[in-house]
């Protein structure tokens, strides 16, 4: 077993390696921000068909957290060739000998002999899954943290706006229409001219 020298949160590099058919896109930025209190995460990586539909909702929190997917086709129906590429590279690095702990997340006893094979290397292991965890692998890790706690709310729907009642006015005064003058027309008298006649 490698001898390590102690290390601060601030030094402790950690594998972050997540086994996408038994986690939630939602749950990454809470498990993220959870992970860099124990450690920095060199390496960030996913594994799953992400030619599938299923998997097709991963692409946005891949992009946006830096997190490298391994593809791996479902060769047979009713096997998981995730799992085994998951483990195969997670022995690999931990013979590099360049980590001091690894982040599993899944839901998945099949991980259960790898973390703890991990910590017989003398690596520290957090786990990362929902309460369905069987047990065993629970367990296995160091530290196991539900992800239900660390799961994104959706913002609560905003509240209409208040309508706004318009101000009362007072209403105007009724003005009275002044009447309208009548001009009353006169003949005036008819000045009758006496014809004098001329006599002869």
């Amino acid at each position: 077993m490698k001898t390590r020298p102690a290390t601060t949160s601030d030094d402790t590099r950690l594998a972050v390696l997540i086994d996408a058919d038994n986690a939630q896109p939602s749950v990454i930025e809470g498990l993220l921000a959870e992970v860099a209190k124990f450690g920095v995460a060199s390496v960030k990586r996913i594994y799953g068909d992400f030619t599938s539909t299923q998997q097709s909702q991963w692409k946005k929190a891949l992009l946006k957290h830096s997190i490298s997917p391994v593809q791996q086709f479902a060769y047979t129906s009713g096997k998981n060739a995730t799992d085994a590429s998951l483990i195969i590279d997670a022995m690999d690095l931990m013979y590099t000998g360049r980590f001091d702990g690894f982040a599993l997340v899944s839901s998945d006893s099949d991980f259960t002999r790898l973390a703890q094979r991990l910590r017989e290397e003398g690596l520290t292991v957090y786990g990362f899954g929902e309460r369905k965890t069987p047990d065993a692998f629970v367990q296995a890790c160091d530290k196991f943290i539900y992800t239900e706690v660390l799961r994104a709310e959706a913002p609560a729907p905003a509240a209409p706006p208040a309508k706004k009642t318009p101000a009362h006015r007072p209403a105007a005064p009724a003005t009275l229409k002044p009447a309208s003058a009548t001009t009353s027309t006169r003949s005036a008298p008819t000045s009758t001219r006496a014809c004098t006649a001329t006599r002869s």
